[in-house]
């Protein structure tokens, strides 16, 4: 049987690519990646052929097809992770999965004023009032989501899982701008850099050469 495919970005900049990836490396599923050039001709040519929104990133597994990085980490929960995606604690797993959504769908300021760049070091750059209510925010539920669990582990619901996945990206634009995080976010940044899934992505996208100059409402598909 052939193994799934993953499309993705840039791995210096595509944040929702890095989501489905990181939990399927995490975990150990094997599966083939394509990597488009984002902001490319070639991406506007080849992408359709992978994904009918011409966004990534996408998931072939046979004859499945599956398009937005949050869908694509649930189908990986239900296909391959046996449900460890999530926690088991039915009150923690709803707070977890409203965590999820709610960066699926929100923190547009945020994403727009830090968009994702793996390479990037902190310097003088300064965000407005809106993206620091984003942020502001994100650590609020990190806070909220480490005490309902008891604070065990190292991650957002003691063992890392798709919310975990979810905010990687964060953690990266946190550490790139030089975003002011309290204790509870420094802690938890750390262990996500710690992943050896999220050290090999970190590393690939160190030695990419691309240079994306568009802005992350344009090259943030979901």
């Amino acid at each position: 049987m052939s193994l799934p495919v993953l499309v993705i970005g840039n791995k210096n900049y595509s944040s929702w690519s890095l989501r489905p990836w990181l939990l399927l490396r995490h975990f150990g599923v094997a599966f083939e990646e394509v990597r488009l050039l984002l902001d490319t001709p070639a991406f506007a040519a080849d992408v359709r052929r992978h994904s009918p929104t011409g966004k990534v990133p996408a998931l072939h597994d046979g004859d499945v097809r599956v398009w937005d990085s949050l869908a694509i980490c649930e189908y990986a929960n239900e296909r391959w992770l046996d449900g460890r995606g999530w926690p088991a604690d039915r009150a923690v797993r709803a707070l977890a999965r409203a965590a999820a959504a709610e960066m699926h769908a929100g923190f547009v300021a945020l994403r727009t004023q830090l968009p994702m760049n793996s390479r990037r070091t902190p310097d003088a750059y300064r965000w407005d009032a809106a993206a620091q209510a984003d942020i502001d925010r994100v650590q609020a539920l990190w806070r909220q989501l480490r005490a309902a669990h008891g604070e065990h582990g190292e991650f957002l619901c003691g063992e890392f899982g798709i919310v975990d996945a979810m905010y990687a990206p964060v953690a990266i634009r946190f550490d790139g701008y030089g975003v002011a995080v309290d204790d509870t976010a420094h802690r938890y940044m750390q262990a996500l850099f710690a992943l050896p899934a999220m050290r090999e992505w970190r590393a690939a996208a160190a030695v990419e050469t691309e240079s994306v100059a568009a802005t992350e409402a344009l090259r943030s598909p979901r």
